[in-house]
């Protein structure tokens, strides 16, 4: 999905490990030479969790970057749908309009689709084919259900340009739902430090006559 080479990722693996070894060490060194050194134990735990950290850093920002990756694709898939519609509605057969589609746009994710249609055509396969392997290759349902309206619709140009309407409307509802919710979730999470910061000023302005109450003779 990220089309990165095993070996790449094992040797971004090894060579976080490696500094997650030696940091530890010379960062000691150098609290050393300025008079702070921790007790064995600490030393030694952080060393441990330090290059536990280093060894899964890599994994994690693997699954953060394919995870990127598959919501690209996704919202790519939905303005690829759409432009497949106007195509239609233009007079442009099922292929010519998948064919303009991928061909409008720019990006990684309609480079994508664009090729696996072309190899598609090349092999002479069906286009939903290419679709399907791409939703398989990139963990995407949705090209799997556009692959299914495209299958099922058949030679008709009607019944294709209005499944396919209703799966970029679907398309779009759900995006903009996702996008809905994921900015009442910031939301909330940025009401959190506000009313903290709120706090602590309740409790600097209330702190000299609490003083004074307390210890007040």
């Amino acid at each position: 999905m990220c089309e990165r080479e095993p070996a790449s990722y094992l040797a971004e693996k090894f060579t976080a490990l490696v500094l997650g070894l030696a940091f530890p060490p010379l960062l000691g060194g150098m609290l050393s030479l300025a008079g702070v050194l921790p007790s064995g134990a600490v030393a030694g735990g952080m060393w441990v969790a330090f290059a536990v950290v280093a060894w899964f850093a890599p994994d994690l920002s693997l699954r953060d970057e394919a995870d990127k990756r598959r919501e690209r694709m996704r919202r790519t898939l939905a303005g690829f749908a759409d432009l497949v519609v106007v195509s239609l509605a233009g007079g442009a057969g099922v292929n010519g309009a998948l064919a303009d589609a991928g061909a409008a746009g720019n990006g990684w994710a309609m480079a994508r689709i664009r090729e696996g249609l072309r190899e598609a055509a090349l092999m002479r396969q069906p286009p939903w084919t290419a679709l399907r392997d791409l939703g398989e290759r990139y963990d995407t349902l949705e090209f799997a259900e556009l692959a299914a309206s495209l299958q099922l619709a058949g030679a008709d140009g009607a019944r294709i340009r209005s499944s396919l309407a209703s799966k970029a409307k679907t398309l779009r509802t759900q995006f903009l739902s996702e996008m809905d919710a994921e900015a009442q979730s910031a939301t909330e999470r940025m009401s959190l430090p506000v009313v903290l910061l709120f706090a602590g000023f309740l409790a600097l302005l209330g702190y000299p006559a609490m003083s004074h109450i307390l210890f007040s003779s």
